[in-house]
């Protein structure tokens, strides 16, 4: 039997992908030079380094939308991330382009989120706004370049240009991130404009069923949304008794919708604009990525049914509210006695100061951890 090596895998590349996708053999390469993997593509050893980080493994029990504590079955920032890596591999296969490299994007797209999902993006944003703010896709490309410490040679995982590219222009509703140092003026790769997508999909959709599971929705008001109407009509020759399969199948369906006509729109646009090269997709102003005209209104008409019935709901607000206040009251106390942490950060303190160590040190904090950190900390019948 003869061994799929790496000159196979590059070939493989190179006579099934399109010529506009990225190859793993074309590189920009990585901060320090490693030697390649025998039978891995480059794209390949970034996805699995981030697979097997601490920060990829904490967002097990990071919010999406729900505390942890809140139910066992909501999305947490870990299946979130799943979820987009599934979407963006299944764009990527229709379109031709480079699977490994979207899913490492994907994988590693929120792998600087804070505990509490947004709350405690934005809280950290608030206190740090005259020291540049916070914002969770930088810290991302902080954690990959620098804080995850798993190698002798270098701090980092030591990813390839085009991942941390990804990484650092992911942008949605929430996130407009600088990207000093990587061809600001150039969209990013095709792969990379797909997670923006893939990941807005993901998050509107599984915050409707979870919104819906917690009784937070009314399912008769999501059925006046133009999404779910479709998704009726497409589902209505087969439609289930059980109203629990009915939700289930318009969720399934509404994704279904959304993905087919990010496929189709890409390929118009692939061919509207001659895109024959990666180089020609960069070039261009606007992103080959996005919704047809006919989805776009339908899209924004959901995410703003979400912003007024769960992202505002009153519960939501008040688990919002608690987690802010731990957030800012972690941050006060370790900022105002830095002896409170541990002596392992000492060296990070006199190095980096205590600004920048207290902060890397709650966005990378779970939900559980931050609350039973803080209740140590302000509740004196707890053990430190």
């Amino acid at each position: 039997m003869t061994m799929i090596d790496l000159s196979y895998l590059n070939k493989i590349e190179n006579d099934t992908l399109a010529p506009y996708a990225s190859k793993s053999a074309k590189t920009r390469g990585r901060k320090f030079t490693e030697k390649s993997h025998p039978y891995r593509s480059e794209f390949q050893r970034d996805r699995e380094r981030i697979i097997h980080s601490r920060a990829f493994r904490r967002l097990e029990y990071k919010t999406q939308v729900f505390v942890n504590h809140e139910g066992d079955h909501y999305r947490t920032r870990l299946t979130h991330t799943i979820e987009v890596a599934q979407i963006s591999r299944t764009i990527a296969r229709a379109l031709r382009l480079n699977e490994d490299l979207a899913e490492s994007i994907a994988l590693a797209h929120d792998l600087g989120h804070t505990p509490f999902g947004h709350a405690g993006e934005r809280e950290l944003d608030e206190i740090l706004k005259d020291r540049g703010g916070f914002e969770h896709n930088r810290q991302s490309l902080r954690v990959v370049d620098v804080l995850e410490k798993r190698y002798p040679g270098f701090d980092g995982l030591n990813l390839t240009w085009e991942t941390r590219e990804g990484i650092i222009k992911h942008s949605s509703q929430y996130d407009h991130p600088a990207s000093e140092g990587f061809s600001e003026n150039e969209q990013p790769s095709l792969e990379a404009q797909i997670i923006d997508f893939a990941d807005e999909i993901a998050y509107n959709n599984h915050d409707l069923d979870d919104g819906i599971s917690s009784g937070l929705i009314d399912v008769k008001d999501a059925e006046s949304l133009g999404l779910w109407r479709m998704a009726i009509e497409r589902l209505r020759p087969d439609m289930p008794e059980d109203p629990r399969l009915v939700i289930h199948g318009v969720i399934r369906t509404i994704i279904n919708i959304l993905v087919t006509d990010i496929i189709q729109t890409m390929s118009e646009k692939i061919n509207k604009y001659s895109i024959k090269n990666e180089n020609d997709a960069r070039r261009i102003e606007d992103k080959i990525a996005g919704f047809s005209e006919k989805i776009h209104p339908a899209n924004e008409e959901l995410k703003i049914f979400l912003k007024k019935n769960l992202y505002f709901h009153h519960r939501v607000a008040r688990m919002t509210m608690k987690a802010r206040k731990v957030v800012r009251d972690l941050f006060t106390m370790y900022t105002a006695h830095p002896d409170i942490l541990e002596e392992s950060y000492r060296e990070k303190i006199s190095r980096e100061g205590i600004i920048l160590t207290a902060t890397d040190y709650i966005a990378g904090m779970t939900d559980r951890f931050a609350l039973e950190e803080h209740k140590k900390l302000t509740d004196p019948m707890i053990r430190v």
